[in-house]
């Protein structure tokens, strides 16, 4: 029962990770870019790595190991989106401009 909840957690990972991946690629500017990745990476990450703990706690019996892994899991959390919000602090400092839409005759720069 236990393989089934960590399968389930990797494959929640996985998917969160690959909507990650497509939604940096496909978006147009650079701070839409960073929205999948520090959402859906963050929380991809998350459930991957708690999957491990999962693993790590009751496959080897090491109740240590696995509090020591959640604690990785808790720094991930708060510093994801801190240090995504620095790098859009930085991009705004930079003077980069957010992407508009195109409007139909109007030159574009």
């Amino acid at each position: 029962m236990m393989n089934i909840l960590i399968t389930f957690f990797l494959i929640c990972g996985l998917i969160f990770f690959s909507g990650g991946t497509v939604g940096i690629l496909r978006f147009p500017d650079f701070y839409s870019r960073l929205h999948p990745a520090g959402k859906l990476d963050t929380f991809g990450l998350v459930t991957t790595v708690g999957a491990l703990a999962l693993h790590v706690a009751f496959s080897h019996g090491s109740i240590l190991t696995a509090l020591k892994i959640c604690l990785i899991i808790v720094f991930v959390f708060i510093t994801s989106p801190t240090a995504t919000h620095a790098i859009v602090d930085a991009g705004v400092r930079a003077g980069l401009r957010p992407w508009t839409k195109p409007v139909v005759g109007e030159e574009t720069e």
